[in-house]
């Protein structure tokens, strides 16, 4: 993921679905049309005027507005959900969840917590505001999904099996709840799955959203050819500063095709028609004629979790947005259809970001492995006020977008195949939810290694987590390394494992000035001629040390020959990784168990790396003997 250093924002991929009302002449009806008045710098009432002709469809996608020209569900029908639209209940004119006792608790991070279990989610932990009520214990589990699309996603799910069915509604029911939802521990078998099910929560968000819009456009567009001269209602706030109201981030282009796969699997043919979809395979797809090495190579070849990661096109450096315009074309005597476009487009500032309702980051474990400051600067600027007015008539914004109050009602979904402290902590200080938010548990097991390596933990102290790099780096200097080196087996043969890029770089300008030991790298900036030349160097022997950074090993999953000694600066983020070094050193004919030498320096701020190695319960036995 990338964002430049100029006044544009970029993400690997910013997915916008364009719901909000429309400008003037821009849009298809089938009876009188609102047209709004002239922008305002204020909320008032709106204004009427009598409707202007039809505009041909080729007017919607000209110039660099992105239009709605009609839209879906005018004809919808009564909400669906039983004792009130749940979409109305959060982000409706006044949602009951908002009040000033609320917002209060969540400024001050007052949140009390309970556990639960959500049917197939497993175990969760639910964390509300201390001023909020308390959640129905019996509360029956319902999905707030509409009619037209719950039921041809009933069909599809009729030809799964019952416990991916299950999970599914396991989990539409708990994200109709509109709480943030983190989601810690993804098996890859489940993901399609997970995809599917949250694809379809936020269509169903873009078409309530619309349906409300329409509905108002409507009750205005009477109102005003009954009686032109009355005031129109003053309920009718209905949109945000901006269009887009759902973001997905994410960190390849390769996901963004996955995405479009889940959303319109909910949008097929002929009821649905697809624009701009072969410039949108051609730029986030493979080019024509290449081949996906990790696709076509043999099974077992790669880790399955690498090969799912980067097959097809992995770019991580671009600017662009998907927009989805989702809108029923209607013509006399003939059937409705609607129609789905989609557009990449560049933006110049942070505004479009003004108006999110829903926030999914997928793959957060990936994105930790690229720049976690990229994703912390997208979130700073989730729901602010914009700069720009952005031709907004003011009279149809909801009173607490006005208020600057859309981050307390903003749902965020995040998924990730294990949990890091950088997505805790973002779960913990960046969601502001006052529906309350719902975390996964899992309790782990201890990772398989190779049988007979003793492995070795070690423990430095460290009181504040601001002291963590420094004192680690002091033991590591002071202690770990220098009893490494007064051993003659250990001193050869020897890799550093590193996380952090940032301990990386220290311990790499450490091993140039003090260690006085030949040794070479490997990082992710490594050219294939780099990582040829070291690892042969180390596999001769030319090289004692091996130092390896975490994402070196993410990106490419080389294996490494030679390896008789393991140091771990630090637990890996990724379990797989720990065993599948520790299993490296049997690569080379002859070598025992009793050869090999593993240890790992932690502290209690270990903790997530810690239990996904030595399992759930000998990690809180290592943390509490410290």
């Amino acid at each position: 993921m990338a964002i430049d250093t100029d006044t544009s924002i970029t993400t690997s991929l910013l997915t916008l679905l364009n719901v909000s009302a429309t400008k003037a002449g821009k849009r298809k009806l089938v009876e009188a049309e609102f047209i709004p008045a002239e922008k305002l710098n204020k909320r008032k009432s709106a204004r009427f005027s009598e409707p202007e002709p039809t505009v041909s469809e080729d007017a919607d996608t000209a110039g660099n507005n992105l239009e709605v020209v009609e839209t879906m569900a005018q004809d919808e029908g009564p909400d669906d959900a039983e004792g009130g639209d749940a979409y109305e209940l959060h982000f409706g004119l006044k949602p009951a969840v908002l009040s000033e006792a609320t917002r209060a608790s969540v400024d001050a991070h007052n949140w009390r917590t309970s556990t639960k279990r959500e049917g197939k989610l497993g175990p969760t932990v639910l964390t509300m505001p201390e001023s909020s009520k308390d959640p129905a214990t019996n509360e029956t589990p319902r999905i707030d999904i509409l009619a037209r699309l719950r039921t041809p996603f009933q069909s599809r799910q009729s030809k799964k099996n019952r416990e991916q069915t299950d999970l599914q509604n396991d989990l539409l029911s708990t994200l109709s709840s509109r709480r943030d939802l983190y989601l810690t521990s993804t098996p890859l078998e489940s993901r399609k799955i997970l995809r599917e099910a949250i694809a379809l929560h936020a269509i169903n968000h873009v078409t309530k959203k619309r349906r409300r819009v329409l509905k108002n456009n409507e009750r205005l567009a009477h109102a005003a050819k009954a009686n032109p001269n009355t005031e129109p209602p003053e309920d009718v706030q209905d949109q945000g500063f901006t269009r887009p109201s759902v973001l997905f981030l994410l960190p390849f282009r390769s996901a963004a095709l996955d995405w479009y796969s889940a959303i319109t699997s909910h949008t097929p043919p002929p009821a649905f028609q697809i624009e701009n979809q072969a410039r949108f395979t051609s730029e986030y797809g493979l080019p024509p004629g290449a081949i996906d090495k990790l696709a076509e190579a043999d099974p077992g070849t790669y880790p399955r979790d690498h090969v799912e990661t980067f097959k097809g096109n992995v770019d991580d450096n671009f600017r662009s947005a998907w927009i989805e315009k989702i809108y029923r074309k209607r013509k006399a005597s003939k059937p409705s259809f609607v129609k789905v476009n989609l557009l990449m487009g560049h933006f110049r500032n942070a505004d479009y970001l003004s108006s999110i309702e829903v926030l999914i980051v997928d793959q957060l474990d990936a994105l930790t492995m690229q720049n976690w400051e990229h994703v912390k600067f997208v979130l700073s600027h989730l729901n602010k006020l914009p700069k720009e007015s952005h031709d907004t008539d003011f009279s149809r914004i909801k009173p607490w977008y006005l208020d600057g109050h859309a981050a307390y009602l903003r749902q965020s979904i995040l998924l990730a195949a294990y949990e890091t402290s950088e997505g805790r902590a973002l779960y913990n200080n960046s969601l502001q939810n006052v529906a309350g938010k719902i975390r996964t548990q899992r309790h782990w097991s201890p990772i398989e290694v190779p049988q007979g390596i003793e492995q070795n933990f070690v423990h430095f102290d460290c009181v504040s987590p601001k002291d963590e790099a420094d004192k680690r780096f002091h033991h590591f200097t002071t202690q770990l390394l220098p009893a490494v080196l007064r051993s003659a087996v250990q001193s050869a043969n020897t890799v550093v494992f590193i996380p952090s890029s940032f301990d990386f770089i220290r311990v790499q300008n450490y091993f140039k000035k003090h260690s006085g030991v030949t040794f070479t790298i490997l990082s992710e900036y490594s050219t294939n001629q780099d990582i040829s030349r070291a690892r042969q160097a180390f596999f001769q022997g030319k090289k004692s040390f091996l130092i390896i950074s975490e994402r070196f090993h993410f990106y490419k999953r080389y294996k490494i020959r030679g390896i008789r000694n393991l140091i771990f600066y630090g637990p890996p983020d990724h379990p797989q990784f720990f065993t599948e070094l520790l299993s490296y050193p049997f690569l080379d004919e002859g070598v025992e168990a009793s050869d090999v030498t593993c240890r790992v320096l932690y502290s209690k701020y270990d903790w997530f790396r810690l239990e996904r190695i030595a399992g759930t319960e000998a990690a809180a036995g290592l943390i509490k003997t410290t």
